[in-house]
């Protein structure tokens, strides 16, 4: 097997205040289709993959209280799952950071159950054209990062945001939203957390427009959560393959979308590609029609493993 070696660049410290930060995303906006090296996540050749739960899958349970992270906890222990992906929704006072009490137990369960937080995620929006909007958007994804950090948690989701705005362009909001998501990516290097932006068929609806988002930001401390069941502007397996260099991690859907048409992955199909492209880490999977029962959700779990040897 031929695995992709990403070529390692030193990053460049171009950046210097928001003029600089502007003239990155310029630059990086007149390449839409260009994606720089540098950008790419630099990591060992070869595979490595451990199996996650995105705590989205029992979304019913979690929201209404008759489950908690904690007892997702206890299925990823008992079906043999290496990682949860414990979203912040789910925790008590959202968008409010818990308090420590909270999140170091949370950290024990996972740990006496053998089981690690691969990630957390919140919610953001930074396609508003209300800067105070997004400055506060900014600050709740630094408070994020630090849940992140106390919890071990190496990767923290956002999410671009909705649309473009009315009496905006695309490359206007992408400028901004450079210049907010970089400032989050410093924010995580200095506490040891990744930025990872989880496209998610709204602002961001190709793989293209990601990457050019990616190139304008131009930080080893964001990537891009691979949301296979997003992609759904053209073939989603190209549009995977686009993507897999700049993976943080990942949400494996039982369905992927192409126009209109849905379909059930094809486990074996995605397996090839990143056999192909080389990918190290977690690979979280996220149940959207298991229903959120437990014996559903299982049954996924089950046949991401077999079809993967996990």
């Amino acid at each position: 097997m031929k695995s992709f070696t990403p070529i390692p660049v030193s990053r460049r410290n171009f950046v210097q205040g928001l003029g600089g930060l502007a003239a990155a995303a310029a630059a990086a906006l007149a390449l839409p289709h260009v994606a720089r090296a540098d950008t790419r996540v630099a990591r060992t050749a070869g595979l490595k993959l451990k199996l996650s739960l995105n705590a989205y899958s029992f979304n019913g349970p979690l929201r209404d209280g008759t489950m908690t992270l904690h007892d997702v906890i206890r299925f990823c222990a008992e079906q043999g799952v290496d990682g949860l992906d414990a979203t912040g929704y789910y925790m008590p006072g959202y968008p409010k950071v818990p308090d420590d009490d909270y999140i170091y137990a949370l950290k024990r369960t996972a740990f006496v159950n053998g089981v690690s937080i691969s990630g957390t995620g919140t919610r953001n929006d930074f396609t508003t054209p209300d800067a105070a909007a997004r400055k506060a958007d900014v600050q709740l994804v630094k408070n994020w990062i630090e849940v992140s950090s106390k919890l071990g948690a190496p990767v923290l989701r956002i999410f671009s945001g909705k649309e473009v705005p009315a009496g905006h362009t695309f490359d206007e909001v992408l400028a901004w939203m450079a210049s907010d998501v970089k400032e989050c990516a410093d924010y995580g290097r200095k506490h040891g957390v990744i930025v990872g932006l989880q496209p998610h068929n709204d602002f961001l609806q190709t793989a293209d427009q990601t990457i050019r988002l990616v190139n304008a930001v131009n930080s080893e401390w964001f990537g891009v959560i691979l949301d296979i069941g997003s992609l759904q502007q053209g073939d989603p397996y190209v549009e995977i393959e686009k993507l897999m260099p700049y993976a943080v991690s990942w949400q494996v859907k039982e369905m992927v979308t192409s126009g209109k048409t849905t379909m059930p992955v094809d486990l074996k199909r995605l397996k090839g590609l990143i056999n192909r492209g080389g990918y190290r880490g977690f690979l979280p999977i996220e149940s959207l029609y298991a229903k959120n029962s437990s014996e559903g959700v299982a049954k996924f779990v089950a046949q991401v493993k077999q079809e993967f040897s996990l």
